[in-house]
């Protein structure tokens, strides 16, 4: 019985549940809707006033600028390429004063004035490093150049391990260029245009010349372009001989009287001018007659013609550079270089004046003193200087124009390229007997 009792009560709730959840439903249906529970409130976003502007992310302080920019030139002041550092002196001088004078160079909107710090190395490539180092340690941010390849090649490799920008002229060396080096620049012609440029000058003469005697100094640089040129000599069908001799000779009449033998009417050389003065009285004396002399470096020097005087007429060189080429502002420079140092400017202070027109350039598009961004901004340089328009390639050498100058009646006188207004070049050269 009480077991009935159970299974009605279960049946009577089962029953009743139904009843029930259908009674709570109608009585919710019939009551307000619920209200949603409220969101968590943020805190309120303040505007800035319409009348202020936006607050921008805080940015570094601007680097403080010196009050100079300081440049270090390591020059030839004394020693066998004194004169021809002279030259280099005086273009560094004029560009940074003639820069200066505008206010400086731009260096993120503020101008700096440039400060020149130059020391001598006499000549002598291992002080040449000393004093790189010396200026490394006064934190210049660029290096300028000397003159003499054998210093810039000295030079290359202190440039690159310091990590500082290095400009060269007067320094036709290919070699150091081969090297991989990343801070080395030279707006200056190199052998291998040098040598296309003289044998496009002797195939333009009439009548054109055939043997040709190369004097080569056993040098780096002697081996260098003498190949170069024996190169050239060979692709375009001339006889050549090469006679070598170390620097510091002082009779030449073991390569002389041979090339005389030999009929030779041209002579290529390249000797530092000491060897150069030397080497010229001394094929005077020898009644050695080519019709063409060619002696790069020795003749750069105003000493040259100073030494030589009349028999300096007709010699060629290969400076780089002639204050008659014709590019905007070329005489003007050289008459403030007159009223400066008393004389016009002279073959290599052009090309000097233009590897600051390049720093200076390249400073203000870096647009701080760093000097990897320094560096960064010479390898991109496009840019119109004192020796024409420049740029540079994956190997630091510039693309420059190649000029020959003569020596006639005590003076550098342009006479190639063609295209630039030369002067009737001496050819062939006057006998020793008839000057």
């Amino acid at each position: 019985m009480r077991k009935n009792n159970k299974q009605s009560a279960r049946k009577i709730t089962l029953q009743i549940f139904p009843a029930l959840l259908v009674f709570i439903l109608a009585l919710g249906a019939c009551a307000p809707a619920a209200t949603e529970a409220p969101a968590l409130v943020q805190p309120a976003v303040t505007s800035a006033p319409a009348t202020e502007a936006p607050t921008e992310a805080p940015t570094e302080p601007p680097v403080a600028l010196p009050a100079t920019i300081k440049v270090g030139a390591v020059i030839p002041l004394t020693g066998r390429y004194a004169a021809g550092g002279g030259q280099i002196k005086n273009g560094y001088e004029l560009a940074v004063n003639d820069i200066n004078a505008a206010g400086g160079v731009d260096v993120g909107g503020t101008k700096v004035p440039l400060e020149l710090v130059i020391l001598d190395d006499e000549s002598d490539a291992t002080k040449t490093v000393q004093h790189l180092e010396t200026l490394y340690s006064e934190d210049v941010v660029a290096y300028l150049g000397g003159f003499g390849s054998d210093l810039h090649a000295a030079a290359a490799g202190i440039a690159e391990k310091n990590k500082v920008p290095y400009l060269g002229v007067a320094f036709a060396v290919q070699g150091p260029h081969n090297q991989g080096f990343k801070y080395l620049f030279s707006p200056f012609p190199k052998s291998p245009a040098i040598a296309t440029t003289t044998f496009d000058m002797l195939d333009s003469l009439d009548p054109k010349p055939t043997n040709i005697a190369i004097f080569a100094e056993t040098t780096d640089w002697g081996k260098e372009l003498g190949g170069l040129w024996t190169k050239e000599a060979n692709a375009r069908g001339y006889k050549i001989t090469t006679y070598e001799y170390a620097p510091g000779t002082t009779d030449f009449s073991s390569i002389i009287l041979p090339a005389k033998e030999s009929g030779a009417d041209v002579l290529l050389a390249l000797p530092n001018p000491p060897d150069g003065l030397a080497l010229a009285k001394q094929i005077k004396e020898l009644d050695f007659n080519p019709s063409v002399d060619m002696f790069i470096r020795a003749g750069d020097p105003p000493t040259f013609g100073e030494n030589l005087g009349v028999d300096s007429d007709g010699f060629m060189i290969m400076p780089g550079w002639n204050r008659g080429v014709n590019f905007p502002g070329v005489a003007e420079m050289s008459e403030r270089h007159k009223a400066a140092y008393g004389t016009p400017a002279l073959a290599v202070t052009g090309p000097a004046y233009a590897a600051v027109q390049i720093l200076a350039d390249a400073i203000s598009r870096a647009g701080k003193l760093d000097r990897d961004a320094i560096r960064d901004a010479i390898a991109t340089t496009d840019l119109d200087t004192m020796i024409g328009h420049v740029t540079f390639n994956e190997d630091g050498t510039g693309n420059v124009l190649t000029v020959i100058n003569q020596w006639q009646g005590g003076k550098q006188v342009l006479i190639w390229p063609p295209e630039q207004p030369v002067v009737p070049m001496i050819y062939p050269a006057t006998p020793w007997k008839d000057r």
